[in-house]
């Protein structure tokens, strides 16, 4: 027989998994380079930019368009690589809970 008091518990320890990895996002990190190297973006699970390195040989004001794209460049190799990265925390903290349903998509969840 169907138990709904169960299936509220186990609801809620969803939850409180999924509200877990959520938070643990900010400890995902990725990198993306662009120019060689010489512009390097660091951004986290939160998909919020927490480093920027830019060499300073590049830093020119007459390379402002160029330092621009680099940067631009950078940013987005970061954010593809730890979206990735993030997805598959969260599936490893909710892997379990939840039962195999073909479609379901836990990104939306990332943070």
């Amino acid at each position: 027989m169907f138990d709904m008091m169960k299936m509220m518990g186990k609801m809620k320890e969803v939850q409180a998994r999924i509200k877990e990895a959520q938070d643990n996002l900010v400890n995902v990190t990725a990198t993306g380079e662009s120019g060689g190297g010489m512009v390097k973006a660091t951004v986290n699970g939160k998909r919020q930019l927490i480093a920027l390195e830019i060499d300073p040989a590049i830093v020119k004001a007459d390379d402002k368009i160029v330092l621009q794209d680099l940067v631009i460049a950078a940013v987005n190799k970061a954010m593809d690589e730890v979206e990735v990265l993030a997805r598959e925390e969260l599936r490893r903290k909710t892997e379990g809970l939840l039962p195999n349903i073909p479609g379901l998509d836990l990104g939306g969840m990332m943070g």
